[in-house]
């Protein structure tokens, strides 16, 4: 009798070795290797049987699309591409208690009243599920509910006539095949589970929303061909301290990527949030030193947030760089220019930056919004509160054009904001009054903004630290407003 052998998977790439060790040679992850049962024997090759040949088509084909899915929960929709499209399967992942199971709840609640909708809970019994119903008020809901793990038994339910139109799957890490000797939540069960439901969904017409777990570095657990599986990938973000929650699309076959949806956690659970820029401005104060208001663009939408520095300082021979919200790479960078280009001496400081509302900001377009707020708290000039700032900033100083410009300023203009900040376009006279209504100052270079966190009457460089006060009444010169 040939005696079982045993083989060491790495659960971030999937390559296999004879024997464990700390850290795997292919992808470099330490500590990822586990231990599961070598399969009875090497995949064969095709032989010598001919295969069926396939009936190749043409491009163009008159054949339509299916009609989406509408969930009735916009923000959702929103980021989906527009409703949820049959056959697709869609992948949910994000920290654990950041309201995935609620959200997906919700959703299956509404879409119940139209078709047949069935959750699968790995994780909760039954019962678990029905108390976050009625707490979420949709226990009457016609929504099927089961509590099971075997891909086996979920795949025989959806083969059928009168099976469920939607399924949620929470999650696919409990998932097992019973062909296969690892564990629930290895890199070979997590594959071949995904695999399994993606096929009988497409098959079937069948939407499919998987729930994902993810890692203490933020991404889904599991092998990363799950993410290439899959037609969407959606991120649920947020922090604990804010009641806001952000659903962002990653990847999309259906509709734009790095689209993003605004929720708001409360007793009732989630609930969507159709302007997010007047939602994370509530609570902005004006004319203090250090903020400044970055016009963004998440995937085709603007959102307006405010950007806050803090220069002080530092007790330290090695100052802090601490940033909550941006690429803290990115901040080095801007500082750097800042002091090689403009003059500007932060170096013995420590800079303290935050987005706020816990939006994680990833554009360049971020850097001119930055670069204010950090001068604003360095010099104690306060931004004008109705001004909006954006634009990229380059090594040699120079302010690049961002894309959208005409979005943004339409959103500020909605919002009550009178002036903007922004790159030099390649027409139009600099300084003029956009098509908005408002006023602009348009920059060619980082040096050109230093002048404007100047007291009336100064000149030359900005000093290095210039400490605020609080009864100050100073304001930017209204001449740059022309």
């Amino acid at each position: 009798m040939a005696k079982p052998t045993t083989r060491y998977v790495c659960q971030a790439c999937g390559a296999s070795f004879p024997k464990w060790a700390g850290k795997c040679d292919a992808c470099g992850e330490w500590n990822s290797l586990v231990e599961e049962a070598a399969p009875d024997s090497a995949p064969k090759g095709l032989g010598s049987a001919r295969g069926r040949r396939i009936d190749f088509v043409g491009l163009h084909g008159s054949s339509e699309a299916p009609p989406r899915r509408m969930t009735g929960i916009a923000e959702f929709d929103r980021v989906c591409g527009g409703g949820l499209v049959p056959g697709s399967a869609i992948l949910i992942g994000g920290d654990p208690g950041i309201g995935k199971s609620t959200l997906l709840l919700q959703a299956m609640a509404r879409l119940s009243q139209d078709h047949r909708c069935a959750y699968v809970s790995g994780e909760e019994a039954v019962d678990q599920v029905r108390l976050r119903a009625q707490r979420l008020g949709c226990a009457t809901a016609p929504v099927d509910l089961a509590s099971a793990t075997s891909v086996r038994d979920i795949v025989a339910s959806l083969d059928d006539a009168k099976g469920p139109e939607v399924i949620v799957i929470d999650s696919i890490q409990t998932m097992y095949m019973d062909n296969l000797d690892s564990a629930p939540g290895t890199v070979a069960q997590v594959r071949a589970s995904a695999q399994e439901l993606i096929r009988i969904a497409k098959r079937r017409g069948v939407v499919l929303l998987l729930v994902g777990h993810v890692t203490k570095e933020g991404m889904i657990a599991g092998p990363r061909v799950l993410e290439h599986m899959v037609d969407t990938v959606l991120y649920f973000e947020g922090e604990r301290g804010h009641q806001f929650r952000i659903l962002r699309a990653v990847k999309n076959r259906f509709g734009p990527t790095d689209e993003i949806g605004v929720f708001e956690m409360g007793d009732a659970g989630l609930g969507e949030v159709a302007n997010p820029s007047a939602l994370f401005l509530a609570e902005r104060r004006g004319d203090v030193s250090g903020a400044a208001v970055f016009a963004g663009m998440e995937g085709t939408r603007p959102v307006l947030v405010e950007v806050q520095a803090l220069v002080a300082p530092s007790p330290l021979g090695t100052p802090r760089r601490a940033v909550v919200g941006w690429d803290s790479a990115r901040l080095a960078m801007v500082l750097a220019v800042l002091e090689a280009r403009c003059g500007v001496q932060i170096g013995a400081n420590d800079v303290y930056l935050n987005v706020a509302g816990g939006l994680r900001i990833t554009e360049p377009a971020a850097d001119l919004a930055v670069a204010a707020a950090l001068v604003s708290s360095l010099t104690g000039e306060p931004v004008p509160a109705d001004a909006v700032v954006f634009g990229e900033i380059g090594l040699s100083g120079e302010v690049r054009a961002v894309g959208q410009s005409d979005t943004r300023l339409k959103e500020a203009a909605k919002l009550g904001f009178s002036s903007a900040i922004f790159p030099a376009r390649r027409t139009g006279k600099k300084g003029s009054r956009g098509d908005n209504g408002l006023k602009t100052v348009e920059l060619q270079q980082l040096g050109e903004l230093m002048p404007l966190f100047q007291p009336q009457g100064s000149s030359g460089r900005p000093p290095s630290r210039r400490p605020h006060d609080d009864n100050d009444t100073r304001r930017w010169r209204d001449d740059e407003f022309i």
